[in-house]
């Protein structure tokens, strides 16, 4: 996939060699947003919500995670999530950068839900806010079943559990920077190590916190995910879930309103002018 128009790229040295950035700017941001992709996949499936959050007033930027996309590294072995929740910290750094002053906004999808989390706990001071998106928390079946087996079978993501557009799973399937192999036992060990950090950090406190997840997730379902957030969440947590709406509710049926929840917290959360 060729690089967006309206964006640009950059590149970072993480823990794990170099993350592959990409940045949609703006001449007057209001609000920085930064986006944390989830397993497998690549910041290049979120030029669609880069965009509307552009013309919210944010300048966006993302990286590939280690070993996904067109970062370095081994593909999907993320056996440790803590340097990985650091390297995100250069992203969010590179950003203040860019436009110093500004409010920053996290927003994590599914795994990367997870790292977002984990980066609200370890810098809620950088961030003005979080968004989370289906994420992986408290514990997640497929992990715990994979890990039980001796070996693991093959393991490729159903295109057909992300969403209720069946483009979305067509484009996915046919993406060549998604990983479309199986699990690694490290990275599942990886997963459930990340977990058990996040609930024993405990809650974010005061930091504003949105919480989303499509009820027909079958993927990451909602239940488990949400025993997790009950540890996480603090008084200042809101929530919403989506009737019918499967795993990626960004590229959901409904993703006008999601994206447009989203914007509505931020603007909320830092009462932006017009």
């Amino acid at each position: 996939m060729n690089p967006d128009a309206r964006s640009t790229e950059f590149s970072l040295t993480g823990h794990g060699g170099t993350l592959a950035g990409r940045a949609w700017a703006r001449p007057d941001p209001r609000w920085i947003a930064v986006l944390s992709h989830g397993y497998g996949e690549h910041v290049g499936r979120y030029e669609w919500v880069a965009a509307r959050l552009q013309d919210a007033g944010a300048a966006v930027y993302a990286a590939d995670h280690l070993g996904h996309g067109r970062s370095d590294g081994q593909r999907v072995l993320i056996s440790d999530f803590e340097p990985v929740v650091e390297d995100l910290d250069l992203v969010v750094q590179h950003a203040a950068s860019q436009h110093p002053g500004l409010p920053v906004v996290l927003i994590g999808h599914s795994m990367g839900g997870l790292i977002a989390a984990r980066y609200t706990q370890r810098h809620a001071g950088s961030l003005a806010a979080t968004v989370l998106s289906g994420p992986v928390l408290g514990s997640w079946a497929t992990v715990d079943e994979l890990l039980a087996l001796e070996e693991i079978p093959s393991t490729p993501i159903d295109p057909g559990t992300l969403s209720r557009d069946p483009a979305v799973g067509a484009d996915y399937a046919e993406d060549p920077l998604v990983w479309h192999g199986d699990f690694v036992r490290s990275t599942l060990e990886g997963l459930q190590q990340a977990m058990r950090t996040l609930e024993e950090a405990g809650s974010v406190g005061e930091h504003p916190l949105l919480y989303l997840h499509g009820e027909a997730d079958r993927l990451v379902p909602l239940p488990a995910s949400w025993e997790g957030l009950q540890t996480l969440r603090g008084p200042r947590t809101f929530v919403k879930t989506y009737p019918g709406a499967q795993h990626e509710i960004f590229n959901e049926t409904n993703r006008d309103e999601v994206i447009g929840d989203v914007i509505g917290f931020v603007e909320g959360v830092l009462a932006l002018p017009e």
